[in-house]
């Protein structure tokens, strides 16, 4: 009989239900940075670090947090004009990380994803995965998509399985469950689902700094294989480890819903 140890959590998040950048470019400006997600530069959040870092422009003025954007400006990252892309061309991917390669845009990083995959267009990750873990990791080139997808109030749902380095028992699982004292805070609940002596399936809703390892030590385990087999309703499958595949259309409408999304 398969046993499931689940808490649940009531979420008391209000979804939001944002206008295209396009017609608060018309209306009100747009944000600098949600500006510079919607060119597929990169994420709001590191759009904001090229402002602080000075590499921005607005007019030829260096462009400040915050900073609006309206008909007619012109936007600069490093010298070169940027520009909002259209829907049609923004890419979605899954990839199945091996072990070893690791989640940063940074050329000068050794086995880094992006080279890694050498997709021809720039693309960057949602969220990342540890070094010495493998499995699902999404890409994209639409920077506005990746808050509605990795911020820690939306609480999505991300499945891995999990192998320890021996025999656990029931009070483990309801530990994981019920959620484990790690970095000054407690892990929201999760659900558990038992593989075999050694081996378990677990669903979290956080991302915290390598949060299932560091919960696995907290009660006096170690992990010995980590794999993310699901970010909300997109899932790894059969796709082979190291490549790529689209999203389909199908993927990205539900995706898209769940995360109250609309281009």
């Amino acid at each position: 009989m398969k046993v499931i140890f689940s808490v649940k959590k009531k979420s008391n998040l209000s979804k939001t239900n944002p206008d295209s950048y396009r017609k608060k470019l018309t209306q009100n400006g747009v944000r600098i940075n949600k500006y510079i997600a919607s060119a597929g530069y990169c994420s709001r959040r590191a759009a904001d670090k090229l402002i602080e870092a000075g590499k921005v422009s607005i007019n030829s003025k260096k462009a400040e947090l915050g900073s609006q954007i309206f008909p007619g400006d012109v936007v600069r990252i490093n010298g070169k004009v940027i520009e909002p892309q259209k829907k049609e061309d923004f890419v979605y991917l899954a990839f199945n990380k091996p072990q070893g390669i690791i989640c940063t845009a940074n050329p000068e990083v050794e086995k880094n994803i992006i080279s890694y995959i050498n997709y021809p267009e720039r693309i960057f990750t949602i969220g990342r995965l540890d070094k010495d873990s493998e499995g699902l990791i999404l890409l994209t080139n639409n920077g506005d998509i990746f808050n509605k997808i990795v911020r820690a109030e939306y609480e999505h749902e991300k499945e891995y399985v999990v192998e320890v380095d021996r025999p656990y028992g029931k009070k483990f699982l309801e530990n994981m469950a019920q959620g484990v004292k790690i970095l000054d805070t407690v892990t929201n609940p999760a659900k558990v689902e038992p593989i075999s002596a050694t081996t378990f399936k677990l669903i979290i809703t956080q991302g915290l700094n390598r949060q299932i390892r560091r919960m696995c030590k907290a009660l006096g385990y170690e992990v010995v294989f980590l794999q993310r087999i699901r970010i909300i309703n997109i899932s790894l499958n059969e796709l082979p480890i190291g490549e790529y595949r689209n999203l389909s259309q199908q993927e990205l409408t539900e995706l898209f819903r769940i995360i109250d999304y609309k281009i």
